[in-house]
């Protein structure tokens, strides 16, 4: 039997959400206890093998095998992507059809309008789809919705305006998959529609122009993995092949799909993994001069890695759509003025700031309320005070502190909420919220993240309803998390060309996660909470140098260590930093265990 579930929105209280009956709070009790760490398990005559045919270290060997990478060949694309690994475009279902209809659009100079999301994907694929399509025609124009007042994906509204100018062709980039009243009235105002979307497909295909999808049931593409950035880019390649513009610099925009990619957490595997290295290689460099603009903004200097994307860029481009417009987004990505991407730049940055204090305030109220969840085995929290565009955030976050997944809503005035629902690793979320179509307004996404549209009233049938589902295929919630170790390791064998080595494997994201080694019997030498609650030691091992380490919101550890504690267990990552022209290395905590006693 489910729990029982009560809808508790309360109009005018600063904690106004949904909540269980009965709960105790948890909350701490979740936080500091130490994941189970699970090493994953390699054959050690496999690890030998690999590493004298690669001559590669045996760890950089284990963390292969370790991710199913098991033939020296399969391990020399991992290392090495190159180009030769990217598949036919053509095989993605309506391809040379989309094609040919744009070429079609291009010689008769009708006018064109890619149709984008706010989210960086939409963004970074609508630039993309703009500049190139720029190169062939004038009449070309983007359109992103407006997150709080038309929502996400195609509307009858815009649709309505878009006709009125006289657009005969939209190309939909990151929306679309589940939008069949309003390609209908497309269609009947005389507007041909290509929809490139990634997002799962819970019934029909829409009934348009051009359907680009690789989760389409028809698909021969061997990889579903592309995120729509992705796909224009694909576009664009099969394009160019057709219609005899081979020396066309497409690989220009490898940036704009590297961005995207790791933003939009697609798996870095199979040929996605060719299209960030060489994106990197791009925002590394900063060739536009919007990039440019943002990573001075934010900090950035030199390389730009996948966790620098993620972490810094990303969030600054999404604060756009969350409180603003998206399309100022679009303008940093496509200006082609020094003066107007700084300008940009700073404006995105103010905004990000102002998501860091609503995202704060929001995780707060709807962390009081999940430490009261008990047992539960998801969270559905949500609010008339809350703000629509960083409901994902705090999602995410509530997964990383419980474990277990998590819907955050929104709600207006009349009632009608929009809200992010984020998974935890093997749960598909999408497939949960298929089951509970029926309490829904709206959804779509992927299995780990997704978005839906409920009514207020229909809250608490769809809460019970998505409970038994989570509950039949997860069991009990994660209480105790694990983490995957790839091997244990001596500090003293930690030295820098090892590091350099194990970046090879780069990009790191989903589907390739960073490399996650553990040490035992450690001492620590120094303790102290920096920045904003953040755990930092310097720790040694026998016949190695001292260590100095960083947990991010680990500083509730510092109660129970400091250097009276005999010894620690340590899980992190190495990463290779540059101090006064010297290489040092640094251990990212993920989590430490202190022995009994």
């Amino acid at each position: 039997m489910s729990p029982a579930f009560r809808v508790d929105i309360l109009r005018h209280e600063p904690y106004a959400a949904l909540s269980f009956c009965d709960r105790k709070n948890l909350t701490e009790e979740v936080r500091m206890r130490p994941k189970r760490w699970l090493v994953r398990q390699v054959d050690p005559v496999q690890v030998i093998h690999m590493a004298q045919s690669l001559s590669i270290s045996s760890l950089t060997a284990t963390v292969l095998l370790g991710r199913g990478i098991g033939e020296a060949a399969q391990a020399r694309g991992w290392l090495f992507p190159s180009s030769k690994q990217l598949h036919d475009p053509f095989e993605l279902p309506d391809m040379e059809r989309a094609v040919d209809r744009l070429h079609q659009a291009f010689v008769k100079r009708e006018r064109l309008c890619v149709y984008g999301d706010y989210d960086v994907d939409g963004v970074s694929a609508s630039s993309l789809a703009w500049l190139w399509a720029r190169d062939f025609t004038t009449d070309v124009d983007i359109y992103i919705p407006h997150r709080q007042r038309e929502g996400y994906g195609l509307n009858e509204s815009a649709l309505r305006t878009l006709a009125s100018r006289g657009v005969s062709l939209l190309v939909t980039a990151d929306c679309g998959t589940t939008a069949h009243r309003e390609v209908a009235l497309a269609k009947h105002l005389g507007i041909d529609v290509i929809v490139v979307d990634h997002h799962r497909i819970p019934g029909s295909c829409p009934n348009v122009y051009a359907f680009v999808n690789p989760y389409r049931c028809d698909s021969r593409y061997p990889f579903c993995g592309l995120c729509s950035a992705g796909l224009i880019y694909k576009l664009v390649e099969a394009y160019l092949t057709k219609y005899g513009h081979r020396s066309y610099p497409v690989e220009n925009f490898l940036d704009l799909v590297a961005l995207a990619t790791i933003a939009d957490v697609v798996p870095l595997q199979d040929e996605n993994r060719m299209l960030v290295r060489e994106g990197l290689k791009l925002l590394s460099e900063g060739r536009r001069c919007g990039i440019r603009a943002l990573k001075r903004c934010v900090g950035i200097e030199g390389a730009c890695t996948a966790s620098l994307v993620g972490f810094r860029l990303a969030p600054v481009l999404n604060a756009a759509g969350r409180l603003a417009h998206a399309h100022l987004g679009v303008q940093l990505l496509t200006t082609p003025s020094e003066r107007e991407a700084e300008r940009l730049a700073y404006e995105l940055e103010h905004f990000n700031r102002r998501r860091r204090e609503i995202e704060q305030e929001m995780y707060e109220q709807a962390d009081h309320l999940v430490s009261q969840q008990a047992e539960m085995p998801a969270i559905v929290v949500g609010s008339r005070q809350w703000h629509m565009g960083v409901v994902g955030i705090v999602a995410s976050r509530l997964v990383e502190s419980y474990h277990r997944p998590a819907i955050v809503i929104a709600f207006d005035e009349q009632g009608v909420g929009r809200g992010s629902a984020r998974s935890v690793p093997g749960y598909d979320i999408c497939e949960a919220l298929t089951q509970c179509a029926e309490f829904l307004e709206g959804f779509g996404g992927h299995a780990a993240a997704a978005g839906l549209t409920i009514r207020e009233a229909r809250v608490a049938a769809f809460a019970e309803k998505f409970m038994e589902i989570v509950q039949m295929r997860c069991g009990a919630p994660h209480v105790d998390p694990v983490l995957e170790i790839d091997a244990y390791v001596n500090l003293a064998d930690l030295q820098p060309p090892l590091l350099r080595e194990l970046e090879r494997l780069h990009p790191f994201g989903l589907g390739n996660p960073e490399p996650i080694f553990a040490v035992e019997g450690l001492t620590v030498l120094e303790r102290k909470v920096v920045g904003d609650g953040h755990l930092k030691l310097v720790v040694r091992h026998p016949r190695s140098v001292p260590f100095e380490s960083i947990g991010f919101r680990m500083g509730q550890w510092a109660q129970w260590v400091d250097v009276s504690t005999p010894r620690i267990d340590l899980a992190f990552i190495p990463e290779l930093t540059h101090w006064r022209g010297f290489d040092r290395i640094q251990l990212r905590i993920k989590d430490l265990r202190i022995p009994a006693g």
